[in-house]
C-alpha cells in the first residue's frame, strides 16, 4: 500500500513540473505573476514556474506588426471631406508596459492614429493634402512613437496608403489633369514647330552662305584664270614682236653684209609697192621721190645685165 502510495505522489509530482515548465519561443516574452503580481518576464528558452502560485499572464510578440486601419473621414483646411487610409508599422519594445500601461493597445493606437491625422489634415488645404504624403507621414510616426512610449511600444512608421476625395473633386481633378495635358501637349507641338522652323531657317542660311561662298571661289577661279591667259597672251604677243624685231635686225644686217646700196632699198620698196597694188585696195600711196623713179629703174636694169 505504501508503496501505491509513493509512486502515485512521484507521478503527480513529475506531472506537476512537466506542466510548469516552459519554453519561450524566439520574438517573444512571457510575463509571470505570482498570486496576481507581477514578478519577471521570461526571455527566450526554457524556464520552470512555481506550481499553483506562478502564472503566464501575458504571451507577447516582439515582431514588428502592420495595423492596416480602416479609412478615416477627414475635414481640409478648405472644408472638404474626403476618407484616408493608413497602415502603422509598430513593434513591442517592453511586454510589461505593453501589458499593464494601456487597456486593449491596438484600439488605443488605432484612435490616436484617426485623431492625430484628423489634426494634421485640418491644418493643410486639398491641393497640399494630395501632394504632401510625406509630411503627414512624418508628422503621423513622430507623435504615434511619442504617445505610444508610455505602452512599450515603438512606432517604426507610418504610411498613407490611400486618399480618396469625394467624387466632384476627382472629376474636377480628372478634368483638371486633362485640360493640362492637352496645354502641354501643345506647347511641345508649339516648340517642335518653332525648333523646326528655326532649323530651316538656319539650313537655308547655310546653304545661301555656302553658294555665295561657292559663286565667290568660282569667280576668282575665272578671273585667275582670265588673268592667266592675258597674260599668256601678252607673253605670246611680246614674244612674236620680238621675233618680228629680231627677224627685222636680221634682214637689216644681212643687207648691210651684202653691201646693198640705195638702189637696191628702193628696189625692195618697189616690190612692195606691187604686193599692195595687187590686192583689193582701191588707193596706192605713191612715195614723194616719185622724180627719182627714173634714176632707181636704171640701176635696176644696171643691175640686171650684170
Amino acid at each position: 500500500m505504501s508503496v501505491i502510495l509513493i509512486v502515485a505522489v512521484v507521478f503527480v509530482l513529475m506531472i506537476l513540473i512537466i506542466s510548469n515548465i516552459r519554453i519561450v519561443p524566439q520574438s517573444h516574452a512571457f510575463l509571470i505573476e505570482r498570486l496576481g503580481t507581477y514578478v519577471a518576464t521570461w526571455q527566450t528558452g526554457l524556464h520552470t514556474k512555481v506550481p499553483f502560485i506562478d502564472r503566464v499572464a501575458n504571451n507577447v510578440s516582439l515582431k514588428e506588426k502592420v495595423l492596416d486601419f480602416p479609412p478615416q473621414p477627414v475635414i481640409t483646411k478648405d472644408n472638404v471631406t474626403m476618407n484616408i487610409d493608413t497602415v502603422v508599422y509598430m513593434q513591442i519594445t517592453d511586454p510589461k508596459l505593453y501589458t499593464y500601461g494601456v487597456e486593449n493597445p491596438m484600439t488605443a493606437i488605432e484612435n490616436l492614429s484617426a485623431t492625430t491625422l484628423r489634426n494634421i489634415i485640418g491644418e493643410l488645404e486639398l491641393d497640399a493634402t494630395l501632394t504632401s504624403r510625406d509630411l503627414i507621414n512624418t508628422k503621423m510616426r513622430s507623435i504615434l512613437d511619442e504617445a505610444t512610449d508610455p505602452w512599450g511600444i515603438k512606432v517604426n512608421r507610418v504610411e498613407v496608403k490611400n486618399i480618396m476625395p469625394p467624387a466632384a473633386i476627382r472629376d474636377a481633378m480628372e478634368k483638371q489633369m486633362r485640360a493640362e495635358r492637352e496645354r502641354r501637349e501643345k506647347i511641345l507641338i508649339a516648340e517642335g514647330q518653332k525648333q523646326s522652323e528655326i532649323l530651316i531657317a538656319e539650313g537655308q542660311k547655310q546653304s545661301k552662305i555656302l553658294e555665295a561662298e561657292a559663286d565667290k571661289a568660282a569667280r576668282i577661279l575665272a578671273a585667275e584664270a582670265e588673268s592667266t591667259a592675258m597674260i599668256k597672251k601678252a607673253e605670246g604677243e611680246a614674244e612674236a614682236i620680238r621675233q618680228v624685231q629680231e627677224a627685222t635686225a636680221a634682214g637689216l644686217k644681212m643687207i648691210k653684209d651684202v653691201g646693198a646700196d640705195e638702189a637696191v632699198i628702193k628696189l625692195r620698196s618697189l616690190e612692195s609697192l606691187e604686193k599692195v597694188a595687187d590686192g583689193q585696195a582701191t588707193k596706192i600711196i605713191v612715195p614723194a621721190d616719185l622724180q627719182n623713179m627714173a634714176g632707181v629703174v636704171t640701176s635696176i636694169a644696171e643691175l640686171a645685165k650684170k
